[in-house]
């Protein structure tokens, strides 16, 4: 696999959905092709004034719409498929990297690589210089080897952007590593059985190293899950096909050689430049923002992720995390494009929860961790344990 869309030296990657100055930036696509940013993220800013330095971006699938990365433009996949930034925060390469979790890839990706993935909560990491698609869930967060690694990352970039419109107003935010002791933890019944035998084998691992160290684990039956996918594949494919429309082939990116007129422009610059998952993306989110759909799709969506976040919410009162699988399994072998909808979807089921409400999920040693909002330290201490196996 080529893990580096463009090398530097330094020691924190960035993928390639997040804009670095003067290095291309093409979130995977042909159609970004060419395409160098005059600015850098904020993250990158942050990090760079406290004198970390960029290692180079990091592949990513086209606008981190895949499983794990398999479809960027500029990458080369092996018949097992990983995450770019993952493996290398795993081959100890980079100290730690930047990603941008949309659709759950890039918490696939840390729980195949056996590393870790913060998503924090929403607003707390500004988006600026983050190329959007999924504006309401997508979240910018930090891949590291260990809890401590993402404690540190996140102290330095987390915080106010008035850059950003979805910021919060908060300067700082609490990420200590919090003590496990009397804390209850709930095992999703559904999702468990959704996972294969090594998945399982390694959460019951995660279970038994919080209950040596006095947390309460328990099995619980929730209905949310399913519901919560569907309603966030709805969303995220509706914002992306909104905000992919800006790549035409007119003021930036890929454009196409042949046209006869500006309609055959903007036709053929987007064929060629968009791949097939791109597309059936976009052609699902102008059905479900169609004027016959809207009601009964995507409006209703926003209803759902009222509704979900409220039962979350209840559910949290009683527990401190949420235990579940980051993916089915451990192992993606290569497979065709016009497969890849469907297999999204049906992975997503783990993930989307985090994305359409907002909450911070922690990927630790191949299983998640969802959480209360803004209570990251406490999925940190869970994870730190979870990584000690108990010790």
């Amino acid at each position: 696999m080529k893990y580096y869309a463009y090398k530097c030296d330094g020691n924190i990657a960035v993928d390639d959905t997040i804009l670095v100055k003067d290095i291309p930036a093409t979130a995977g696509s042909k159609i970004l092709d060419g395409f160098k940013p005059l600015f850098s993220a904020e993250a990158v800013v942050r990090l760079e004034n406290k004198g970390y330095k960029i290692a180079g971006k990091t592949n990513v699938g086209e606008f981190g719409l895949d499983l794990v990365g398999e479809f960027s433009h500029y990458g080369e996949n092996d018949e097992e498929l990983k995450g770019a930034a993952a493996e290398l925060v795993k081959s100890g390469e980079v100290k730690a990297a930047l990603g941008v979790d949309m659709n759950g890839s890039t918490r696939r990706a840390a729980a195949i690589s056996g590393v870790d993935f913060l998503k924090p909560t929403y607003g707390t990491v500004s988006r600026y210089g983050v190329i959007s698609c999924a504006a309401s869930g997508e979240q910018l967060g930090v891949y590291a080897d260990r809890a401590e690694g993402i404690k540190e990352i996140m102290d330095v970039i987390a915080g106010h952007d008035d850059k950003d419109g979805t910021s919060l107003r908060n300067d700082k935010y609490d990420y200590t590593l919090s003590g496990v002791k009397g804390k209850k933890v709930c095992l999703v019944k559904e999702l468990f059985e959704k996972a294969d035998a090594t998945v399982q084998e390694n959460i019951n691992k995660a279970i038994d190293a919080l209950k040596v160290n006095g947390a309460v684990v328990e099995e619980v039956s929730l209905d949310i899950f399913d519901t919560a996918n569907v309603a966030w594949q709805i969303l995220m494919t509706a914002e992306t096909c909104n905000n992919v429309s800006r790549y035409d082939g007119v003021k930036f990116g890929y454009r196409a050689s042949e046209y006869k007129n500006i309609d055959e422009l903007y036709v053929n610059s987007r064929t060629e430049g968009f791949n097939f998952l791109t597309k059936a993306v976009i052609l699902y989110g102008s059905d479900v923002l169609s004027k016959n759909r809207y009601k009964d799709c995507y409006d209703k969506s926003l209803k759902v992720r009222r509704v979900i976040a409220d039962k979350f919410a209840d559910i949290m009162k009683n527990y401190d995390a949420i235990l579940t699988p980051a993916c089915s399994k451990y192992s993606y072998k290569a497979y065709d494009i016009k497969e890849a909808f469907g297999k999204v979807f049906e992975e997503s089921v783990f993930t989307a929860i985090a994305n359409l409400i907002g909450t911070p999920a922690l990927v630790t040693s191949g299983v998640q961790l969802l959480g209360k909002h803004f209570d990251e330290s406490t999925l940190l201490g869970l994870g730190a344990v979870i990584e000690r196996k108990g010790e």
